[in-house]
């Protein structure tokens, strides 16, 4: 369960109900639903959506036919959830997911990592997601870019703010998201190096790891890139085409990895 009141307290405000269908969200989600459909096994498959929030990824998994079942610690989230069409949920932990060995075809992460600060924790989750896919099953989880912080900082012109730029300098040292705002975001943040590493000892196969908007979500008009269907696709193809090349992956503001047991 989420153990910090601050974040939990993030999310009850009911912030992940259009963190990722408004504005530039958008970015990340378009990328990380075309990432998995490339990487998925095919529908019907059964799809464990760990840490999936209000179903923003469950609703079009549903929709494209797969069996989901959405474990989240957030009661607001379970219940926002279930009242999607095709979708099962349920309260659960990462860290100890409440199905038997082997349940799924494919376990999404696409949130949990976020917020545990202890390595112990992270590769304890992925581990639970190994063991809840059967062998030759795919385990996949998001994480935010070391960097991302410090990039937000300055598009968002905070950064000038007194003591704002130590904050983000220590982030950049030591992993640890620390919001400007006192009720706001709490997390980790993790370099590409350190992803391929914790699922190595979590006993998966190394990942693939995709860098998903790029340095393109750093863009001051990348709400009219994506308003457009035309210059959306455009720009979609774009970061498709970059979304593996190593020395762009850390300027992405979130990473997918993976990995395919």
């Amino acid at each position: 369960m989420i153990e910090d009141p601050r974040v939990l307290r993030y999310y009850e405000q009911g912030g992940e109900l259009t963190r990722l269908r408004e504005g530039r969200g958008r970015l990340e989600f378009w990328r990380t639903r075309d990432v998995l459909l490339r990487t998925l096994p095919p529908a019907p498959a059964k799809v464990l959506d760990v840490g999936g929030g209000t179903g923003v990824h469950a609703a079009w998994l549903a929709a494209a036919g797969y069996d989901v079942e959405l474990i989240d610690p957030v009661p607001l989230h379970v219940e926002e959830a279930a009242a999607l069409p095709g979708v099962q949920a349920r309260l659960g932990d990462a860290r100890d997911l409440p199905v038997p060995d082997g349940a799924a075809d494919a376990a999404l992460l696409l949130g949990p990592l976020y917020h545990l600060h202890e390595r112990a924790d992270r590769v304890r989750a992925l581990s639970e997601a190994r063991r809840a896919v059967r062998p030759g099953g795919l385990v996949a989880s998001a994480f935010i870019s070391r960097y991302a912080a410090l990039h937000d900082s300055v598009r968002l012109g905070t950064l000038p703010r007194e003591g704002r730029a130590e904050v983000e300098y220590r982030t950049v040292e030591t992993g640890e998201i620390v919001s400007p705002r006192e009720d706001g975001f709490r997390g980790f943040s993790h370099i590409p190096e350190e992803i391929v590493a914790e699922f190595t000892e979590a006993g998966l196969p190394r990942p693939s790891v995709y860098g998903l908007e790029g340095a393109f979500w750093l863009y001051g008009d990348v709400d009219d890139w994506l308003d457009d269907d035309g210059r959306r696709e455009l720009l979609l193809d774009a970061a498709r085409r970059l979304e593996c090349e190593p020395s762009l992956l850390g300027v992405s503001g979130h990473l997918l990895a993976v990995s395919v047991t």
